[in-house]
């Protein structure tokens, strides 16, 4: 990875007066608007003058000295799920086009901006983040950075921001991750996504799907791309990862269920990594956990986050039903069958889930798997109701784990350069972030031959 691409490049470009932050907005603002590009379907809206204006700004504090952080100037994006004060949040929607606009910044774009990133816009994302997928009736769908001959699903929710990153239009982007909505899309495109401990990142002024499962993210370039995003929105740590040898890493390959159906891909990218972790010292080990096959449905936490979602929508639903996208106002209606019995019985058996993952976990720095065990097919796939299911599924299975169990998570890029995307995962427990940014950063040149 090119340093100048990664907050750090960017950061000491902008210390040494190698470029200023109106040109690297100008620079972001050109890329979204290529009609070559993706940008007319990433963005939901552009705040081109606000941007222009803050990136001003953002010049004066620097020249005076008066710059909040080092990364004051950099723009990024946000996921439309995440309020901006004198914006309408519309969770990629047509619904909520009409919802009085927010009074201010949700809590963790908040922190950002304090910082002085520079918001380009509002990426585009699944409709109201309910699907893995990425597509999006309404606004349009990226494509994945992978094969745009063929057209291919970019992941998702975050699928506008995931694409922005992969096109240049900003450094960084943050989404929620409710099942994998940061791990997925980046997978897909290349980059690094990471799922915090939900309960460190505030969603306050983020739209909800499922207030057990969702969680804030970033999706950038870098494991310290993310590490630094994730420590200013927490505000629990400085972003500054330990040094953790290859050689001292103990890791654990989980093999119940999440190796099952692999393209030959991801299979192939995924032996190779485990393989170069045992050559650089890492001691690698297979990890059963048998609860997985015993409630699959569960221990993914469809079941869940499906229940949730629909207590929040179904007024909308009865009311409105017909501007949803179907697929997602389908799925939605499934869980009407879900009780409030049967929800209290499933977060049950989640905390005993928990349980037994911390148990299983002694002893290892982090769990590995691939983050989807598929490619990002091709957007014809999906034209069929058949062909989204199956690709909805696949895509979720791996990551919703991270999700059902509240382990921090992130993904990073396996492939060779050039071929087609496939995801690295590592997971660990709840509260155990710090520690997963070291194992991963000491992972990351491994994989990816820096």
């Amino acid at each position: 990875m090119a340093d100048k691409a990664t907050l750090r490049g960017l950061a000491q470009q902008l210390e040494a007066g190698e470029v200023t932050s109106l040109q690297l907005t100008e620079a972001a603002l050109a890329r979204i608007a290529d009609p070559g590009g993706e940008g007319a379907r990433c963005f939901i809206r552009v705040d081109e003058d606000g941007a222009r204006a803050e990136a001003e700004r953002q010049d004066r504090l620097r020249r005076d000295g008066q710059h909040a952080s080092p990364y004051a100037g950099i723009p990024i994006s946000v996921k439309d799920l995440f309020d901006l004060a004198g914006q309408v949040t519309t969770a990629g929607s047509l619904l909520l086009r009409g919802e009085p606009a927010a009074t201010a910044d949700a809590e963790a774009i908040a922190a950002l901006k304090a910082k002085g990133f520079v918001v380009l816009g509002r990426t585009n994302m699944t409709e109201f983040a309910y699907s893995g997928v990425g597509l999006n009736s309404h606004y349009g769908t990226p494509l994945s950075i992978h094969d745009r001959a063929t057209g291919r699903i970019p992941g998702g929710s975050t699928s506008g921001g995931a694409v922005a990153v992969a096109e240049g239009m900003g450094a960084l982007t943050i989404g929620t991750d409710t099942g994998g909505s940061c791990r997925i899309p980046a997978a897909y495109n290349g980059l690094v996504g990471f799922k915090p401990t939900a309960r460190r990142v505030s969603r306050v002024g983020a739209y909800p799907l499922s207030r057990s499962l969702d969680s804030i993210g970033p999706i950038a370039h870098t494991v310290a791309c993310c590490a630094v995003a994730d420590a200013i929105m927490a505000g629990d740590w400085d972003g500054t990862i330990a040094e953790r040898p290859v050689k001292d890493l103990r890791l654990a390959v989980l093999t119940t269920t999440v190796l099952l159906d692999l393209d030959d891909e991801v299979a192939a990218d995924f032996e190779i990594a485990l393989e170069r972790l045992q050559a650089a010292g890492a001691r690698v080990a297979q990890l059963d956990f048998p609860a997985l096959a015993r409630q699959p449905r569960l221990a993914f936490g469809g079941s869940i986050g499906a229940y949730e979602a629909f207590a929040h929508h179904h007024k909308m639903l009865k009311l409105h039903g017909k501007q949803y996208d179907p697929r997602v106002s389908g799925r939605m209606w499934l869980a009407e069958a879900i009780t409030a019995s049967d929800h209290a019985s499933h977060l049950e058996g989640r905390g005993a889930m928990m349980a037994e993952f911390s148990a299983l976990m002694a002893g290892f720095d982090a769990m590995v798997l691939p983050t989807t065990p598929i490619i990002p097919p091709p957007l014809a796939a999906l034209a069929s109701d058949e062909g989204y299911a199956r690709a909805n599924s696949l895509s979720l299975r791996n990551t919703s784990l991270g999700n059902f169990l509240d382990a921090c998570a992130i993904s990073i890029p396996m492939q060779a350069e050039g071929a087609a995307p496939t995801g690295f995962m590592l997971m660990a427990e709840a509260g155990r972030d710090e520690v997963l940014f070291q194992v991963t950063r000491a992972v990351e040149p491994v994989l990816r031959g820096w």
